[in-house]
């Protein structure tokens, strides 16, 4: 089939490796000018990381990032809470990723290019509309210079992100994302390992949370770059509209500057910087269809959520490789894109609403509830069983099986 892509992130680049090994016709329009590694860290779930092993790169993902050991909770005093392994550690066929955002946007980039052609990944061509024409779907394109211009194709993947440009026409009364009363300040600094080594840890509550991990390997002087975030409820944001801007250490460090463990120096890693960027956390309501005619979305477009439970791009993989699936079992493009958004709209939505609920994360927010001050005893605050229980219907709700 002939398929156009928009949106050359994880998602769309993904999909369009998938798509392209499958056998069909496919070509990538990507709204910037020049395709740059762009962002701070991210996570990869073993359930992507399968798939992404499937397209070839988890090689050089893993020699780019870290194989993440283990991901452990804490209270805001340096409290443990809650510890389980993760990727090949806890037993997964593939490993959970630990890397730089712009690491793995550049090596799906990369693979796209030489597998599908340099003419096949197209910057400088942003979504402005489409529409259904016939046995096909317009999209209707604007370069830099204001040109517009038309791709036809029998299957349009919309993979443009929380502002899609396709879910705003799908839905133009959707208004902005959903606010979640609290903010991001994400940055990362080179440091000398802690714990493992290849831990991911959180620390603190919904309304004062530390997370951080690693996200390369030890230079020769014995650092490697850790990836963290700080967050703080912020109930009025004055710019919701500038999702993605510099930070002010001002607005968030005197919280975390007492922040010391033994194991941790949380005020010197804020401190020691390359630079911070402050991310509101928001999301949208899920929908009730992603699919107009021949055109659906894709990822955040379809359901941006909570960046909890490193299920962001994770999802946005996994959208990808049921695409490709549907595609392949073949029929109508109504069935095809029926059968994608009956298997993955439910499963998304369910994981958006359990995000606002913490997720995985709601131990820390129990234990801040039952101990505020700290405890002295673990057990003087959970039930028996009662922390594995709720990482195991995380687990369970957003697919991360050990089959897998």
């Amino acid at each position: 089939m002939k398929i156009n892509i928009i949106g050359a992130g994880m998602g769309g680049l993904s999909a369009a490796l998938a798509l392209h090994d499958a056998g069909h016709d496919v070509t990538v329009y990507e709204g910037t000018e020049k395709i740059q590694p762009l962002g701070v860290g991210i996570n990869l779930l073993p359930h992507a990381s399968v798939i992404l092993q499937s397209l070839g790169v988890v090689d050089e993902l893993l020699e780019a990032g870290v194989a993440t050991r283990e991901l452990s909770y804490y209270n805001k005093y340096g409290q443990h809470i809650w510890t389980e392994p993760r990727g090949k550690f806890g037993g997964f066929s593939t490993p959970q990723i630990s890397l730089g955002r712009g690491d793995l946007q550049m090596t799906l980039l990369k693979h796209a290019r030489a597998r599908l052609g340099e003419d096949k990944i197209l910057a400088g061509h942003r979504l402005k509309s489409f529409r259904n024409e016939g046995d096909e779907a317009v999209a209707v394109l604007q370069r830099p210079n204001g040109e517009t211009v038309e791709a036809r194709s029998e299957i349009l993947i919309c993979a443009d992100g929380i502002h899609s440009a396709a879910r705003e026409q799908m839905y133009p009364d959707q208004g902005l994302p959903r606010y979640s009363g609290r903010v991001l300040w994400r940055g990362v600094t080179w440091a000398k390992p802690y714990l493992t080594g290849a831990s991911m840890i959180m620390a603190g509550h919904q309304s004062e949370k530390f997370v951080c991990y690693p996200i390369s390997q030890v230079r020769e002087d014995g650092k490697q770059l850790i990836n963290w975030i700080a967050e703080l409820n912020v109930p009025e944001l004055l710019d919701r509209e500038d999702w993605n801007r510099e930070g002010r250490l001002d607005d968030f460090y005197p919280v975390f500057k007492q922040w010391g463990f033994d194991w941790l120096d949380v005020a010197g890693l804020i401190e020691d910087a390359e630079g911070v960027y402050e991310f509101p956390l928001v999301d949208r309501d899920p929908v009730d269809t992603w699919t107009d005619g021949h055109v659906t979305l894709l990822g955040d477009a379809a359901h941006p959520m909570y960046p909890i439970g490193s299920n962001g791009a994770t999802q946005a993989i996994i959208d990808a490789l049921c695409i490709t699936r549907s595609i392949s079992e073949g029929g109508s493009v109504s069935d095809i894109l029926a059968c994608y958004e009956g298997e993955r709209l439910p499963a998304t939505a369910a994981i958006v609403r359990a995000n606002r609920q913490n997720g995985p994360e709601q131990c820390m927010q129990l234990a801040h509830e039952r101990a505020p001050e700290g405890f002295d005893r673990l057990e003087d605050v959970f039930a028996e069983g009662e922390l594995q229980d709720i990482a195991d219907r995380y687990k369970q709700l957003t697919g991360l099986k050990k089959s897998a």
